[in-house]
């Protein structure tokens, strides 16, 4: 999850994003749809300055706001990718996107999750190439991760579930991403409070560096100072206006890009790891 990026899944946001009424999609005061595309623009500049390919979806008006998180309705592996099904109602027409785009693409598609599993990709953070941990709890629930450990097992994946608590509600969003954001194949950022506890003392165990992220940071940014996204190994684009946690990063050797997102990312709910589908990556 953060070796160097060479291929990313993207949605370009217009003209749902423009007709999206906030209420309805649990998006923050800060919201203003013209600014997020704008915003969303730069990071794409970002991504793509960083050498990755970009296979864009286009947002044609089809009322679905959200699409442009492109992490949460797919799964890659080394041998292809994995249809989701969302946890959230107003997501559930965005998988099919991404199968049409993967069909386009050749790229094989290994399996899908059905009713009534669900399983978005935001609960799901690749401990190495072989364990893949994913947080159980109002977006992925114990159905959606029996049938992914089902099609992982010919790949000689394990799958490890941990539960995930409610915080601020059924309504709002705790991926298990959202504690913790890889860094390089062996450091994270983490917000401890909110891991699972058999989670943090695996990493622990297997020698991993946990970056404490700063708590004040992650309360005044409703957890997206801690949602950055490796472009390669310790070389990260996060979310503008969180200089203490950015300085935790560098300390421990990372260099990080930041980006204005007040009216993307801070208001609905989801950084620029969401923003992405990384597709291909180099191995390490």
């Amino acid at each position: 999850m953060s070796t160097s990026l060479l291929r990313v899944l993207m949605r370009r946001p217009g003209a749902s994003l423009k007709a999206a009424k906030a209420a309805e999609w649990h998006y923050g005061p800060t919201f203003d749809a013209e600014r997020a595309i704008a915003q969303h623009a730069h990071f794409a500049e970002l991504v793509a300055q960083s050498g990755a390919e970009i296979l864009w979806l286009e947002d044609n008006g089809d009322g679905m706001a959200d699409a442009m998180f492109t992490h949460d309705p797919s799964l890659m592996t080394d041998q292809g990718a994995i249809i989701l099904r969302m946890g959230k109602r107003l997501r559930m027409g965005e998988p099919d996107l991404h199968a049409k785009v993967y069909e386009q693409a050749g790229i094989p598609i290994l399996g899908r999750i059905e009713a009534p599993g669900s399983v978005e990709g935001g609960d799901c953070v690749w401990v190495d190439d072989k364990t893949l941990a994913v947080g159980r709890g109002v977006r992925t629930n114990q159905a959606g991760i029996d049938q992914l450990s089902t099609i992982l097992a010919p790949l000689g994946v394990t799958v490890l579930g941990y539960d995930l608590p409610l915080w601020q509600g059924e309504q709002a969003c705790l991926h298990l991403m959202s504690v913790i954001s890889p860094l390089t194949e062996t450091m994270a950022l983490v917000h401890a409070p909110l891991m699972p506890a058999a989670f943090y003392l695996l990493l622990k165990e297997r020698g991993h560096t946990l970056i404490h992220a700063p708590e004040a940071d992650f309360a005044a940014s409703n957890g997206l100072n801690l949602n950055v996204l490796p472009t390669a190994p310790g070389k990260v684009l996060m979310v503008e206006g969180f200089p203490a946690t950015r300085a935790a990063m560098e300390a421990h050797g990372c260099v990080v890009t930041t980006f204005e997102a007040d009216a993307l990312c801070i208001a609905c709910e989801g950084g620029p790891t969401c923003l992405t589908r990384p597709v291909l990556r180099r191995a390490s």
